[in-house]
């Protein structure tokens, strides 16, 4: 059995969901590849090939790939299916975007965001905002999965020797085309990457309470900002800072949660943080019942005082 990863890169690096993603194929076949489908992407399949466990690097360089279009990648790895058992994409925005492309271009079933390998056939995934887990058999020949990577260590990035081949691009889809990409720029580190997330929930009250009291704590403690649903609705934050089932899913060695009740959705993507410190006014909040540490009081209170406390 042989494996097929389909990075998500930005030509240059790899994004960091691809080691778990590496990592999972190493748990279901004996051989794993990587395909980096991208324009003039040496810098990343250089990286790919880094990484301990891959065999092989196939690299597919053409100018409609530079974007990570869904509808050209998707064709690129049907092309490349048939040498392969199982296809696994990243559960993030991109792979989910072009892994059902693949499924149903094989006509084979999608498993999703897959958190642990039970064999070559057999995964867990999560399921009713992860308070229950599906053991999942998958019959099709090839096997497409998306992986969640809060449920895989990430492979290590160097130390490995894979060799690098070119492959033959498959034709510009021609069907869809790269119109613009707005790019949010921060020094904060990359909220999916994050060691340290410092979130913010509908108590937090207002966008300026937001900057003003959760900003100097995330300043100190070198963390990435993040927020509930509530709070992005509010229009306290953009939505690439909400963190839960329907925004990013995390698993940081710290989360402090300020202000966030705890409702079900937000646990989902955080439950699986090492550790968990929440603050809220309220005693009864559901966050209490995950956290590791709990605070009952006013956060802006408490939290200054928190940021005073570590110098």
């Amino acid at each position: 059995m042989a494996a097929l990863v389909i990075a998500e890169h930005d030509n240059v690096s790899l994004k960091a969901a691809t080691l778990p993603t590496v990592t999972a194929a190493l748990a279901v076949a004996g051989e794993v590849d990587i395909l980096i489908a991208g324009g003039a992407p040496a810098g990343a399949a250089h990286a790919a090939a880094q990484i301990v466990g891959v065999r092989k690097v196939l690299v597919a360089d053409a100018p409609y790939f530079a974007d990570g279009l869904a509808e050209a990648i998707a064709e690129q790895a049907v092309a490349l299916a048939p040498s392969y058992t199982h296809l696994l994409f990243p559960a993030t925005a991109y792979g989910r975007n072009i892994a059902p492309r693949v499924a149903a271009r094989l006509d084979v079933a999608q498993i999703s965001d897959i958190i642990a390998v039970v064999s070559a056939n057999v995964f867990a995934r999560p399921i009713y905002a992860g308070n229950a887990i599906a053991t999942v058999e998958a019959t099709d020949v090839i096997k497409v999965l998306t992986v969640r990577a809060t449920g895989f260590d990430a492979a290590p990035s160097t130390g490995g020797h894979a060799t690098t081949e070119a492959v033959v691009a498959v034709p510009d889809f021609g069907k869809s085309a790269f119109v613009s990409r707005e790019i949010a720029k921060s020094d904060r580190p990359e909220l999916t990457a994050a060691k340290i997330i410092v979130s913010g929930g509908r108590g937090v009250g207002s966008a300026e309470n937001y900057h003003k009291v959760l900003e100097p704590l995330a300043d100190r403690l070198g963390a990435a900002l993040g927020a509930s649903r509530a709070a992005v609705d509010a229009g306290f934050v953009p939505n690439d800072y909400q963190v839960g089932q329907t925004g990013k899913i995390v698993a940081p060695e710290l989360y402090i949660a300020v202000g966030i009740s705890g409702a079900i959705q937000h646990l989902a993507g955080m439950k699986d943080s090492k550790v968990i410190v929440a603050i809220n006014k309220d005693p009864e909040a559901p966050i209490f019942g995950v956290a590791d540490y709990g605070l009952v009081g006013d956060l802006n209170e408490v939290v200054p005082e928190l940021v005073r406390a570590l110098g």
